[in-house]
């Protein structure tokens, strides 16, 4: 399955500031990772580092943050990598799962989905 972009808003957690953009939609990528500039420019903090396994193999460590992303009208309080400055925003399976959305492949599109939830008995 190849990528896509989709829009999404992206925002400071109180929604003060904002940004529209097109993302790469990959379903290998976890998480939304973003340019560093554009959180700075947001007020989105980074929260700490973490390390991550990447592609090619390599482990590396990159800050995070939170931000709020908004697709479709539906938003949710998200996690975010500060990415490099120029890398493009890629839109990762944990915001997908956030916002209850999952990948249509064969048109290339975000779908709503039913959520799953497992109850303690």
């Amino acid at each position: 399955m190849g990528t896509f972009s989709w829009p999404i808003r992206i925002s400071d957690l109180a929604g003060r500031r904002s940004r529209d953009l097109e993302a790469i939609v990959d379903t290998g990528a976890a998480y939304t990772t973003l340019p560093a500039c554009l959180l700075h420019e947001l007020g989105v903090a980074p929260l700490g580092a973490r390390r991550f396994l990447i592609a090619d193999g390599r482990r590396i460590t990159m800050e995070w943050g939170e931000a709020r992303a908004t697709i479709d009208g539906e938003s949710v309080t998200t996690l975010v990598v500060f990415g490099d400055d120029a890398a493009s925003a890629l839109l990762g399976a944990y915001t997908l799962e956030g916002l209850g959305l999952a990948v249509d492949p064969v048109e290339q599109r975000l779908v709503s989905t039913t959520l799953i939830l497992c109850l303690a008995s």
